[in-house]
């Protein structure tokens, strides 16, 4: 056979797999979802399992083997390593995290598996000993009892039991302050600062939100850490990259507007910190001193040593990012034009985190919630409308940080949102208080499990709740899972 032809038949035999094994974590998601609340005779659980018994007698087949492995965060089938995108991020995103809870590194089928063992092995999975001391320990001492003989399982690997990514990421956050510091220390043109680090900075954001979206979007809730700039734009740029990948974009232009939003408001470095931290209105004056920050910024940008290392879009944000929809706002246009995509998702997020952020000149800030409603409330007028759409979307009817009051009398902070339509109001969250509301450091639920016994949600959300008003510092809850 030609060499050729038979390298492009061997490369449709592989994405062939690739997209029979995604399937495949697609139905184990929903098998395990599943499995924890239904009974074994249930039609829907039997009927996915039979579909997944498919998919690996069909791999068996093609390739002689069916397995799943786990190595440093990714998934691999047949040792083809598989690739997600947005549209199936959440369901490979709950698969590796059961995996990781059980310490189960692999998941290997014969051909002597029988459809029944699948069902046992799933059941297992869904409802094993949450608690276990040495989880893999139980997990395969259960399989034994069960006698699921043709199914392998492996332990994870002591690299990959090592300390979570919520540190890494976190670090990152931190850096990205001291970075922007640097460059606002640095004078115009300085030799010392590098655009290059930025970017490197940049792609390490994108990698961060990529691996755990909620717990990213969750160290936005930290506010005023360093200064307000610094910690602002911080918040706004992986707001911006987080809004940009649920719209499509790809790594290279969400690295862009990642830089986009890191500067966008570099302009400030020249408004005196009186005016950005007065405690009362501003005056005439005052307002037009601000309000020349966003030219300020875009002279600053064009300065950069590294000046080709920077994306024209981010001149255009630091100029057009409080240029509103119907183009008012400022700074004040002499004539209709085109506002740049990227500046349309700065503003959006650029106003969300501003608008919930508590300041010296502000009597009160808004909840994530509370924010959500006032710029839905804003319209069109403020926000492009799909964008903004968009944004409410991803960040939930409880976004990630709210404080909720459940109807068992505890209290929790919402650490995921649930993707799936028919759960929007059942959120994961990490409990604080017990029912009398004493403090505590509780479990983390997910609010759309049910209990068997009774076949109903055991909580539910009753309302949300202020922090600030219960001083209880929600950072404070992110930070934790880093230490």
């Amino acid at each position: 056979m030609n060499p050729s032809i038979e390298g492009q038949n061997q490369s449709a035999k592989i994405k062939a797999l690739h997209l029979m094994a995604v399937e495949m974590v697609v139905r184990l998601n929903v098998i395990l979802k599943s499995a924890r609340i239904y009974a074994r005779n249930n039609l829907l659980f039997q009927n996915q399992v039979a579909l997944f018994f498919d998919l690996i007698q069909t791999g068996l087949a093609e390739a002689g083997e069916a397995s799943f492995t786990m190595r440093a965060g990714t998934l691999f089938f047949n040792n083809i390593r598989l690739k997600y995108g947005f549209a199936n991020y959440h369901f490979f995103k709950f698969v590796l995290e059961e995996f990781r809870k059980k310490q189960l590194g692999g998941l290997r089928f014969d051909k002597k598996t029988k459809e029944g063992d699948l069902q046992s092995l799933m059941i297992l999975l869904a409802r094993g000993d949450q608690e276990a001391v040495q989880p893999f320990e139980a997990l395969a001492a259960e399989a034994e009892k069960l006698g699921l003989a043709h199914i392998g399982l492996e332990k994870m690997p002591p690299s990959d039991l090592a300390p979570k990514p919520e540190k890494n990421s976190a670090r990152i956050f931190f850096l990205g302050i001291t970075h922007l510091e640097e460059a606002f220390a640095g004078k115009s043109g300085d030799e010392k600062f590098r655009l290059g680090t930025t970017r490197r900075l940049m792609q390490s954001v994108f990698n961060s939100i990529s691996d755990n979206e909620s717990f990213v979007q969750g160290l936005t809730n930290i506010k005023n850490f360093h200064e307000y700039t610094l910690n602002h734009s911080m918040n706004v740029c992986i707001l911006s990259i987080a809004l940009g990948r649920r719209l499509g974009l790809d790594r290279n232009e969400l690295v862009n507007l990642g830089i986009s939003a890191f500067f966008h408001d570099f302009g400030k470095l020249d408004t005196p910190k009186e005016i950005l931290e007065k405690p009362s209105k501003l005056d005439e004056l005052e307002r037009e001193i601000i309000e020349k920050h966003p030219f300020q910024g875009a002279g600053k940008l064009i300065q950069f040593i590294d000046l080709k290392k920077l994306p024209l879009q981010a001149i255009h944000v630091a100029m057009e990012h409080h240029v509103k929809e119907d183009f008012t706002g400022y700074p004040r246009y002499f004539r209709r034009q085109s506002i740049n995509l990227f500046s349309k998702i700065v503003k959006i997020a650029d106003f969300f985190d501003a608008v919930t952020t508590k300041r010296v000149y502000r009597t009160s800030h808004f909840t994530r919630d509370e924010a959500l409603t006032l710029m839905l409330a804003q319209g069109e007028k403020e926000f492009h409308p799909l964008l903004l759409r968009e944004f409410v979307k991803m960040m939930g009817v409880y976004p990630v940080g709210s404080l909720v009051a459940l109807n068992t009398g505890e209290l929790g902070v919402v650490v995921e949102v649930n993707p799936e339509t028919a759960f929007l109001l059942k959120p994961r969250v990490k409990l604080i208080t017990d029912a009398a509301g004493n403090k505590r450091d509780g479990e983390t639920v997910d609010l759309s499990a049910v209990d068997l016994a009774t076949q109903t949600h055991s909580r539910t959300i009753v309302k949300v709740l202020d922090p600030s008003k219960y001083e209880i510092n929600i950072a404070d809850y992110f930070l934790c899972r880093a230490v």
